[in-house]
């Protein structure tokens, strides 16, 4: 894991010197500080310009938990295990595993955009911070969390000075000729800590306003020769921007917006513009007006001066959680009104005004309205009376793209797929939610749920997977064949979660009902995951028994994919726990063939994992090292913890095969945490456990008791990514002659911007025909 997942800042921070300056002092003395402010005042930018210039504090990193795309309470527990980079496979409570992960570590916890979740929020805070001293919590949202030790930092409009900057420094930005006695900055020209610092969801060149002072050096601003904008501006500034600064009431968001529009018209227009909206808004009633008014008269001016066909897609957009692709705009927000084609110039439109902000994902780019707009943007879908509609047709596209994802799992794009399911969590979030909340839609949240086993189960969701799973399978749907799906699913997700009960009651009906409708592959699925568990019980004949049973089912089905490659693995795991290691390799080096072929890389490296055990028994243990890492590499990127663990463990084995019981203890550490993330040790499996049981007796006897335990004490404080570099860096020599080369892993494709191939269709015959 990263020690920051801060997004880099896409512009300047311009100034805000003195607020920096008091919240970091904050953070120094308060383990909960919370920047509380209207919308649009820079909230976000400020803590995530003080969060990243703060990482050296905390040795296990500073990491940011966007709350502002949640609509579901439940969910905050499972947000922010993501944001810690936290894949735990136990069905235990999410809060409890964010307890136990955080209890000795030294971490600042970015929270955003949390308000409208303060009530399932503020205990679970709360309850993280008594049983984690390591923690602290930067808080930032309109309301404070009400958390006992909470130092709220009220984040007030920009001064004078500072907004004038702003303003020059995003109205040069948009083009616009340079504002008279505000110099602006070279590009380059720095602020502190510049090149690493974060733009938040709001910040990056929209709820911005940030520190461009002296430099890393922490000479004072007001000596330096690089001084900032807001230190520089004059009297030579004219009125007119002086003005159009205090009627924005020195709101960040609102002078950005009037910066995106100084390309076309000058400060004097504005104020005119303005005029006209503040004698509206006050109805005609002299003096100022309050703060969330300056801000949303500043987005309806700017609603104003969209095109109409801007405004529409404006409106349409706000149904989208965190970010989205051109493909899901053209698609969702589409019609008779706006042609497909004409989309990309009208986000342009919006990107240009600031409305919408654009961002580089490990998907490809990608794009975002911020929560402040996307609301005025709601209003106005609502007021059209189309709100329903265009929810009904982004829930269409995020369950096409899901079905799409789960057919290019089997091929070469699986890593794409994974990168992409991962920056559509959000929205796929949403359109769980909106299946959910129909009562006529059951059907689709139990089929939705079940197609994304391959996110729950190969990229380290189980957790999450089983919160949706079980809420879908509540519900009544009157689809036999959605049904049977989520079952078989929910039942993998238990098994792999230690939980046999559920597994097996969710596995039967799923058989019951299956043979009786006649659905002969949903009855194979069930089959093969009770096979599943009967191995990972040590019942290895009745497992192979059970599998073998599936896959002839498979094969008189046509069915060939990720599920049915992993039954063959499974097989062969019961054949070498049972002595027939010619069997297993025979037929793992068959699944292997097929991978590579079709560019599978989830199931191969459990194939890896086998073949690398039967290397290992004939004393290969260059051979067995090779490829257990690959198998490592593969595991840590789709975050399958129970993959890796194994390999981890047989790795261990082999390293003190070869001669380095002390380095074997400590891979046999590192192993432990992984365990305790993945729950029962082993699943309770003699089997699963003879490798670790063979290395810990050889090592301790190589090493004594005591060095034995000091070295798995050390393995057991590493990282997970310090484990998975360790475990790739090639045999140590012992004598003292640095690590051997790794084998090197490599695939046929590499992770890239998936394609422009559209989602297969949805299910559903509802909410996307009839666009405009």
């Amino acid at each position: 894991m990263r020690r920051s997942n801060l997004p880099a800042e896409l512009n300047r921070f311009v100034g805000r010197t003195a607020e920096q300056d008091a919240l970091a002092a904050l953070l120094r003395t308060s383990r909960l500080v919370t920047v509380v402010g209207v919308g649009g005042v820079g909230k976000t930018r400020l803590a995530l310009r003080t969060a990243a210039e703060a990482q050296k504090r905390y040795g296990d990193g500073v990491r940011l938990a966007e709350l502002a795309p949640l609509r579901d309470p439940d969910l905050v527990a499972h947000a922010l295990a993501e944001a810690l980079g936290l894949t735990d496979h136990t069905p235990r409570p999410p809060h409890e595993a964010l307890v136990e992960h955080l209890a000795e570590r030294r971490v600042l916890l970015v929270l955003d955009g949390f308000e409208h979740l303060v009530e399932s929020c503020a205990p679970l805070v709360r309850e993280l911070l008594a049983h984690a001293p390591g923690l602290t919590v930067l808080a930032a949202g309109r309301r404070p969390l009400r958390v006992a030790g909470e130092a709220v930092f009220p984040l007030a409009p920009m001064g004078e000075a500072d907004a004038v900057a702003l303003l020059a420094e995003r109205a040069a930005e948009a083009g616009a000729p340079v504002l008279p006695g505000v110099p602006v900055l070279p590009a380059g020209a720095g602020g502190r800590g510049a090149a690493a610092d974060p733009g938040g969801p709001e910040g990056a060149g929209a709820e911005g306003a940030g520190a461009e002072d002296a430099g890393a050096s922490g000479t004072d601003a007001s000596t330096s020769p690089t001084r900032t904008p807001s230190s520089r501006a004059s009297s030579e500034v004219p009125d007119s921007v002086r003005e159009l600064c205090r009627r924005l009431d020195g709101i960040p968001l609102a002078l950005e917006l009037a910066a995106g529009r100084l390309p076309l018209l000058s400060a004097e227009q504005m104020l005119h513009r303005l005029d006209d909206r503040f004698r509206l808004l006050a109805d005609g009633e002299r003096g100022a007006l309050p703060r969330h008014q300056a801000l949303r008269t500043a987005i309806g001016w700017s609603h104003e001066l969209c095109t109409p066909r801007e405004r529409l897609l404006w409106a349409r957009l706000s149904v989208f959680a965190g970010p989205f692709d051109l493909e899901a705009v053209e698609y969702v927000c589409g019609g008779r009104e706006l042609p497909p084609e004409r989309i990309l110039d009208l986000l342009g439109g919006l990107l240009a005004q600031s409305l919408v902000s654009r961002e580089d994902t490990p998907a490809g780019p990608a794009y975002r309205m911020l929560g402040t707009v996307a609301a005025y943007g709601a209003e106005w879908l609502a007021a059209l009376g189309d709100t329903e509609r265009m929810r009904r047709r982004h829930r269409d596209w995020y369950m096409g793209l899901a079905t799409w994802c789960e057919l290019e799992w089997f091929s070469p794009r699986q890593r794409e797929v994974a990168a992409r399911t991962d920056v559509a969590l959000p929205n796929l979030r949403a359109a769980l939610e909106l299946c959910l909340e129909l009562p006529e839609d059951a059907h689709l949240a139990q089929h939705l749920a079940g197609t994304l086993w391959f996110a729950w189960a190969g990229c380290g969701r189980l957790s999450e997977g089983r919160y949706w799973l079980d809420r879908a399978l509540a519900l009544d749907s009157g689809h036999q064949e959605a049904r049977l799906k989520a079952l078989w699913v929910l039942g993998y997700v238990a098994i792999l979660q230690g939980d046999g009960t559920a597994a097996v009651a969710a596995l039967h009906e799923c058989g019951e009902r299956a043979g009786a409708s006649g659905n002969a592959l949903a009855e194979a699925y069930a089959t093969h995951r009770m096979g599943c568990l009967a191995l990972l019980t040590d019942d290895t004949a009745r497992a192979e028994e059970l599998i073998g049973r599936a896959l002839d089912s498979y094969r008189e089905l046509g069915e060939l994919n990720s599920n049915v490659l992993m039954g063959q693995v499974e097989v062969a795991m019961a054949r070498a726990f049972r002595g027939d290691l010619e069997g297993a390799v025979a037929l793992c080096r068959e699944v292997r063939e097929v991978c590579e072929e079709r560019g599978e890389l989830w199931t191969r490296a459990y194939a890896l994992y086998v073949l690398a055990y039967a290397a290992w028994t004939r004393e290969a243990y260059g051979e067995a090292r090779g490829l257990l890492a690959e198998c490592v590499s593969i595991n840590h990127a789709f975050h399958d913890l129970v993959g890796l663990v194994l390999a981890i463990e047989l790795l261990a084995l082999v390293t003190a095969s070869e001669g380095d019981p002390a380095e074997a203890a400590v891979l046999q550490g590192a192993a432990v945490p992984v365990w305790e993330a993945v729950g029962v040790r082993l699943f309770g499996s003699a089997s699963f456990g003879g490798p670790g049981e063979l290395c810990e007796a050889r090592a301790r006897e190589a090493l004594g008791a005591e060095a034995y335990e000091e070295a798995f004490r050390e393995g057991r404080g590493l990282s997970a990514d310090a484990v998975v570099e360790r475990a790739l860096a090639g045999r140590r020599d012992p004598a003292g002659g640095g690590p051997a080369a790794p084998r090197p892993f490599r695939t046929g494709r590499s992770a890239g911007v998936p394609g422009t191939r559209k989602p297969a269709g949805s299910p559903t015959g509802k909410g996307g025909e009839a666009a405009g």
